[in-house]
């Protein structure tokens, strides 16, 4: 309860955390700390939930921190435009991008097509066609100066 006798609220934090490498430090501990969640339990339990995937794979939580200091959080897929990267093989965007400027590297469709199946693991994308969610994908892979062929 509040000091106006209304309901206590849940607080909604988003991180993102590399897998397997969650630690009460910054930017974990303070961001969590400041909500009264123990960040220690928090990254025992994102660790063992991400343990199959590559260490260092960036994982966006959404965490609900309820009013009696219990947390629960859902993981998502990492982000489009790391995984447009990893792809790539290059580890930043083109500097400018358009038709004439640079092209950093280049993927292939079944790379776009790779991607979108894991993107369509998100609670937010499970009811969007594959195709839609491949245009997306292509959309951001131009944006950063990456060329996809056929």
């Amino acid at each position: 309860m509040s000091a106006r006798g209304g309901q206590a609220k849940n607080i909604f934090v988003k991180l993102i955390v590399n897998a397997g490498q969650a630690a009460p430090t910054p930017p974990v501990g303070p961001a969590l700390g400041s909500k009264g969640v123990k960040a220690i339990d928090f990254c025992k339990e994102f660790n063992a939930r991400t343990a199959s995937y590559n260490p260092g794979t960036p994982i966006p939580v959404s965490l609900i921190v309820k009013p009696d200091r219990t947390f629960q959080f859902e993981l998502k897929s990492p982000p489009t435009g790391w995984l447009l990267m990893k792809a790539a093989g290059v580890t930043k965007g083109a500097a400018e991008v358009g038709a004439s400027k640079e092209h950093i590297g280049e993927i292939s469709l079944k790379h776009v097509y790779e991607i979108a199946q894991i993107k369509k693991t998100d609670e937010r994308h499970k009811f969007l066609e594959l195709e839609g969610i491949c245009k997306s994908i292509v959309a951001t892979a131009k944006s950063m100066g990456i060329k996809v062929s056929a």
